[in-house]
């Protein structure tokens, strides 16, 4: 059983799939742990401490030799259609976005894993890859808020008088949401929140958060997942009408507002951000599915109105040490479920959490959500 961690083929990807650490688990009897040179050098992970953890470092080549291949993002097409018959990938694939991919990989007998698709349930709180990236994308984004901001914080209290502390307020109450409130409340700042989903008020108070409370009808607004549905047009125009006092008060605004498999909602419109008061910073974590923002422009930082714009599109990889770290062990628990003893890997498909990612498998695209392929290439 060959096992493969290849280099990321997005120039902009500093994380990479299997970090030392975890590597030496992996390489057991029967298990070669193969990775392509220099793949880590970019989260500070050098192949001299692969090597020492039992693991190989290969070239290019290991694409059509491995059993299985873990990457961070979806490899570009010709690389998969280095892989032989039979084979098996797994990352954070884009489904979504990644028709081409699937269907070449269907035709060529691949089976195809996509981490976006772990079951919410509690057995596989483990291998959650999107909640572990999250986490760490909401931390950046209130380091990169403090980084923009003129503003500090914390209230200070000095003998040149008192610095009043930063008014921060989070939009969306999910993993990366908790996370901003938790950090931004380290920091010192006053933070509010709010979300869609009621049931999220008591998660927000527990992290020291006030939780804004708008007399809008969302009590349907959460799916058997405990993922935000999409509200309705009138919905959302009420409820950016709602928000826009909370925003216009605010020195700093994160947005982690997010729909799966659907563009992000626009809860700021572009007169709101108008009326905001210079040197305001918005972080924009929904930028890479068009941003909650309408004036967000993603991939970039720009300044608007005196409002500074932060619609970068990968914050967990800005931070590759850890985040590779914590990618790799989601990684290494679904293997639990697909490497046997002897060496092999077994794929079951009654077994729900394989089920729920498999995307291909046996030459025919397999996932409920891709019965009708998804149009784009990855």
């Amino acid at each position: 059983m060959k096992v493969f961690i290849p280099n990321q083929t997005n120039d902009s990807e500093r994380r990479v799939a299997m970090v030392p650490a975890v590597a030496k688990k992996l390489a057991a009897p029967g298990v070669e742990v193969l990775v392509e040179s220099h793949a880590g050098e970019p989260a500070t992970y050098l192949d001299q401490a692969y090597q020492a953890a039992g693991a190989q470092i290969v070239g290019p080549e290991a694409w059509a030799q491995a059993d299985i291949v873990l990457v961070v993002r979806p490899p570009e097409i010709e690389l998969v259609r280095q892989m032989r018959a039979g084979a098996l990938l797994i990352g954070l694939l884009a489904p979504y976005r990644s028709g081409e991919l699937i269907k070449a990989a269907a035709a060529q007998n691949l089976s195809l894993m996509a981490l976006e698709y772990v079951p919410r349930i509690t057995r596989a709180q483990s291998m959650d890859a999107l909640s572990s990236q999250a986490n760490l994308a909401g931390y950046k984004a209130v380091i990169l808020a403090a980084q923009y901001t003129p503003r500090i914080f914390p209230m200070l209290m000095t003998a040149a008088g008192t610095l009043q502390p930063a008014k921060v307020f989070v939009i969306g109450a999910g993993v990366a949401g908790l996370q901003a409130i938790a950090t931004a409340r380290r920091l010192g700042g006053i933070i509010s929140a709010y979300d869609v989903r009621p049931a999220v008020k008591e998660q927000v108070q527990s992290v020291g958060a006030k939780f804004i409370e708008l007399p809008l009808d969302t009590q349907s607004s959460q799916d058997a997942g405990g993922y935000a549905k999409q509200l309705s047009d009138e919905q959302q125009k009420k409820q950016r009408e709602l928000m826009a006092q909370v925003i216009r008060e605010s020195d700093v605004v994160i947005t982690t507002a997010a729909i799966p498999e659907k563009p992000a909602p626009k809860l700021i419109p572009a007169d709101v951000v108008a009326s905001m008061n210079s040197q305001s910073v918005i972080v924009d974590l929904a930028a890479e599915t068009g941003g909650n923002c309408e004036l967000t422009e993603p991939g970039q930082i720009v300044v608007k109105h005196g409002v500074t714009l932060i619609g970068l599109t990968n914050l967990p990889s800005t931070v590759p040490f850890h985040a590779s770290q914590t990618y790799a062990v989601n990684l290494a628990n679904l293997l639990k479920l697909i490497i046997v003893p002897e060496g092999a890997a077994k794929i079951d498909t009654q077994d729900e959490i394989i089920a729920g990612v498999l995307l291909c498998h046996g030459g025919q695209i397999v996932h409920p959500r891709l019965k009708e392929p998804p149009k784009g290439a990855a």
